[in-house]
């Protein structure tokens, strides 16, 4: 049996591993509909640092995202590894929340289904899916937009209204993901775009959504997980499973 390349990074470098998940969750976005070519921005903390970051350099379409095109740079905007520069909005927002709330992973999309949800003026995630409830409560809202962001402080604004949230919605822009890890955030868009999914498709029958009462939800939020499989072993092999597809469908990511 071959071993994975997540498996391989895994045993021999941390840094390496990063920049191999990193790679495949661009080209994981190409396949799920979440990306604008070469626009919006993952970023993640080099290993073994808190002030350096990794990124696609702006230019690379994501379906051709490879570890060793990722670069490493800093709130300052500058490149210390590899080549290519970053994007400034990818600067002003990424260092900063990074920064300020320790995440270690920041994903930020403008992807359809949550984007169509954020165009509404009432554009509340509702509790009214399982998977949904697993969402309640863990959303900031940015409710005001206000252009590009072109500035570190807009990142300092929404890292403030982050604090211990997971997922930001931007009206009017898209969304935004923290995480502790790579299949971790990369989950938690994957389901997001899913259940806005769901949410825009209901409503756009016209009737009344069903909407599971705090109780449940909080019941849906506290169920001990199964031990053979806790959560943070549920991301890793989320993540595998989606790397096995791109090794079908667009191989080349770890290279």
């Amino acid at each position: 049996m071959s071993v994975h390349p997540i498996s391989k990074s895994q045993a021999v470098d941390p840094i390496a591993q990063a920049k191999v998940q990193l790679a495949a969750a661009h080209r994981l976005a190409v396949v799920h509909e979440l990306e604008e070519g070469i626009d919006n921005h993952f970023t993640v903390t080099v290993p073994g640092y808190d002030d350096r970051y990794l990124i696609l350099p702006f230019g690379l379409h994501w379906s051709e995202a490879k570890a060793s095109d990722l670069m490493v740079f800093n709130e300052k905007g500058e490149t210390l590894e590899g080549q290519g520069v970053v994007e400034l909005s990818a600067q002003c927002i990424h260092a900063p929340i990074h920064r300020i709330t320790g995440a270690k992973v920041v994903l930020h999309t403008h992807q359809t289904w949550a984007l169509a949800l954020n165009m509404l003026k009432e554009n509340r995630l509702l509790p009214t899916s399982q998977t949904a409830a697993f969402f309640h409560g863990h959303i900031a809202y940015d409710d005001h937009y206000a252009g590009t962001a072109d500035f570190l402080e807009e990142g300092e604004r929404l890292a403030g209204l982050i604090g211990s949230k997971q997922v930001v919605f931007m009206k009017n822009h898209g969304v935004l993901v923290v995480g502790d890890s790579i299949p971790q955030a990369y989950r938690r868009l994957y389901m997001l775009e899913r259940v806005c999914r769901m949410q825009v498709l209901a409503m756009s029958t016209g009737r009344e959504l069903e909407v599971l009462s705090q109780e449940i939800v909080d019941q849906v939020q506290s169920v001990p997980r199964d031990e053979r499989h806790p959560r943070g072993e549920r991301h890793r092999l989320f993540f595998e499973a989606m790397m096995r597809v791109l090794d079908r469908v667009n191989p080349g990511y770890a290279d």
